[in-house]
């Protein structure tokens, strides 16, 4: 693995970690889960997607 792919990879991470918490509390329905789960689904294959078509 080059340098790239481990900095985008510790920098999703920490986007995790910094997001998941307030996700949790806020999805109490599942539901609405569903649909944030979805589109946060998107929201990062879109950046992995980016990430690799610039490198």
């Amino acid at each position: 693995m080059g340098f790239e792919e481990i900095f985008a990879a510790i920098f999703l991470i920490i986007v995790l970690i910094m997001v998941l918490p307030g996700f949790i509390t806020s999805n109490v329905i599942s539901k609405q889960f569903s649909k944030n789960l979805f589109i946060w689904t998107i929201i990062v294959a879109s950046i992995v997607l980016v990430a690799y078509l610039i490198y």
